[in-house]
């Protein structure tokens, strides 16, 4: 049964995650609205992710060179490389983001979900969030 996690103005939709893969992959699809963003650039410690778009365009930044995500398109992230996204197409777009292996899980989200909810999040909180789940802030 796939789980929605709303982050601020973004939205994860989890069809896949470690506990049902025997952490093998997670795979959840991400809507962000015209003018989203990632709200902090980071480097994975553990897993790739490879992004697939569905609708609208998504600019993946990787390692200081921006790419356009539209539909069909896709861009793979190895661990360890700096990205962040943003969306400048001024329409929603969404794409499928499949994280391997599978060792995030939607936890991390939901963690950040309620910090988010919160108001403006506590930088200090947030770091500390991202660090334990194997996220490091740019």
């Amino acid at each position: 049964m796939a789980e929605t996690i709303r982050v601020g103005p973004l939205e994860l939709r989890f069809l896949r995650t470690k506990h049902d893969t025997g952490g093998s992959l997670d795979l959840f699809e991400m809507t962000v609205p015209p003018t989203g963003r990632m709200p902090v650039s980071h480097r994975h410690r553990d897993w790739d992710e490879t992004v697939y778009g569905l609708t609208g365009t998504i600019t993946f930044t990787m390692d200081g060179t921006s790419q356009p995500i539209g539909p069909g398109e896709s861009l793979f992230i190895p661990r360890g490389v700096v990205h962040g996204f943003d969306n400048r197409s001024g329409v929603a777009a969404t794409c499928l983001c499949m994280l391997t292996p599978g060792v995030l899980g939607p936890e991390y989200f939901r963690e950040i979900a309620v910090l988010a909810a919160a108001g403006p999040p506590d930088a200090t909180k947030l770091r500390e969030i991202m660090l334990r789940h194997g996220l490091v802030p740019a």
